[in-house]
């Protein structure tokens, strides 16, 4: 293996920096809220039809992330691809600033351009992922894809400060949450600092996307170019067939689809709950998401730390556990009482709970999800790893309607909210349980 420079490796790091905003500022904290909450004509059609797009980009991810993998594979160079998605991104993103609100904007125009931008973003981090075992020895991917993670939960929690401290404000006092008049005369009543999230994260996007353009070093192209989507259909299908044989390979991919369920449910649900449960403002889920990305910023650094030293399948397991620990945290706190049993005594006692929880899952999130990238490198060879992120994207999406379904079945028989969240602990338990089966390089 050539050796990468320090340059070269912090710029593919850069990337996760470039990417979160995407997912913290757009899809999690305030851009799916306004466009439910405001843009729609009402917010029962508007989270309906916000989740149709969420699905439908889905599954051009599910369907096209493995083929496309398979074809980089083949063709060797990962950075044109990345840089047609990262287009993309960047025009996607952008069009979200025209999402007026009063239900008088082109809603589908709104939904097209997130698609479009979810698709580039999915896409881009495929083809970045796979370019980690040609970067550093095996030894150190644990500390890269740690490093990496940590890097892009610190770029998402200071892209959600500005928002939240400079752009978007109280349509009434028009002040932000720090008190402070819009930036650049953001019209407040129009919403335009939630509206202007959308260009902010395409801009964010391709400033911090360049480096890795300009310095970190691509796979050389491979001869046959005109056979490479025959050879790379072909030799997907090979892995398809063979997966069942491959037995930790195969393991791994039904393993991560439970866990990263499990997490995602976690995520979509958890500011619902705080709201819906313990009655927590706004204001206070932010602040909850702010404090869950430091967590997720540091669990991840040090899981990449962990990872080194004891191998991504004890970082993965851990997590699961620590995990399982949070939710049973959270489905045991009310107004009332925290722990099931103990009385609540001051009414900020069972947000700090929360809080906490709500730390403990965003680090070890982080470091599920960063020790998550090496064990899928350790299921295969080099030249199959974008094949492999790509069957890895497929296997996250195909079964992500899991946990929304599940909670939204169990809480309509239960009419429970707390009961409802449970079936994550069971997504995350068969999580754990599966890596049983998965094994990492060195292992017998």
């Amino acid at each position: 293996m050539a050796k990468v420079s320090k340059k070269g490796i912090f710029s593919w790091m850069l990337f996760d920096w470039a990417a979160q905003p995407y997912h913290t500022v757009l899809i999690t904290f305030i851009f799916a809220p306004y466009f439910v909450a405001q843009v729609a004509s009402n917010s029962v059609e508007g989270q309906a039809v916000w989740g149709l797009a969420m699905g439908i980009g889905g599954i051009f991810i599910a369907i096209l992330a493995p083929i496309l993998g398979a074809m980089a594979d083949v063709t060797g160079p990962r950075k044109p691809f990345i840089a047609f998605f990262s287009i993309l991104v960047v025009v996607g993103a952008s069009l979200l600033w025209f999402a007026v609100p009063g239900g008088v904007a082109p809603v589908t125009l709104i939904l097209v351009a997130f698609v479009i931008g979810l698709i580039g973003i999915e896409f881009s981090a495929v083809f970045t992922n796979s370019m980690m075992p040609s970067l550093v020895p095996r030894e150190d991917l644990g500390k890269l894809s740690g490093s990496g993670w940590a890097l892009g939960y610190i770029g998402g929690i200071i892209a959600l400060v500005i928002v939240l401290a400079l752009m978007a404000a109280d349509p009434i006092s028009g002040k932000t949450l720090v008190g402070l008049s819009p930036m650049l005369g953001l019209d407040a009543t129009q919403f335009e600092g939630e509206r202007a999230t959308g260009p902010l994260t395409a801009m964010w996007f391709l400033v911090f996307i360049i480096p890795l353009f300009l310095f970190t070093p691509d796979i050389k192209k491979r001869e046959g170019q005109g056979q490479a989507v025959k050879q790379a259909l072909s030799n997907l299908w090979e892995t398809i067939r063979q997966l069942p044989k491959r037995k930790s390979y195969f393991s791994f991919l039904i393993t991560s689809m439970f866990y990263r369920d499990g997490l995602n449910g976690l995520f979509m649900f958890g500011g619902i709950y705080a709201a819906g449960v313990l009655k927590m403002s706004i204001t206070e889920i932010g602040i909850f998401g702010i404090i869950a990305g430091i967590a997720g910023a540091a669990g991840a650094f040090l899981g990449g730390r962990m990872d080194a030293k004891f191998g991504p399948k004890a970082v993965v397991f851990i997590s699961c556990c620590l995990l399982m620990i949070a939710c049973t945290i959270i489905v045991s706190t009310t107004p009332e009482n925290i722990f099931f049993v103990v009385p609540v005594t001051s009414a900020s006692t069972p947000v700090i709970v929360f809080y906490l929880a709500g730390s403990l899952i965003g680090a070890s999130g982080g470091a599920l999800q960063a020790a998550s990238r090496t064990l899928l490198v350790d299921q295969v060879e080099e030249d199959e790893t974008t094949e492999a992120f790509g069957l890895y994207a497929l296997t996250g999406r195909a079964t992500s309607f899991i946990a929304p379904l599940a909670i939204g079945y169990v809480t309509l028989i239960s009419q429970d909210q707390r009961i409802g969240i449970t079936p994550v602990i069971a997504l995350l338990l068969l999580g754990a349980i599966g890596l049983m089966f998965v094994k990492e390089k060195g292992s017998n």
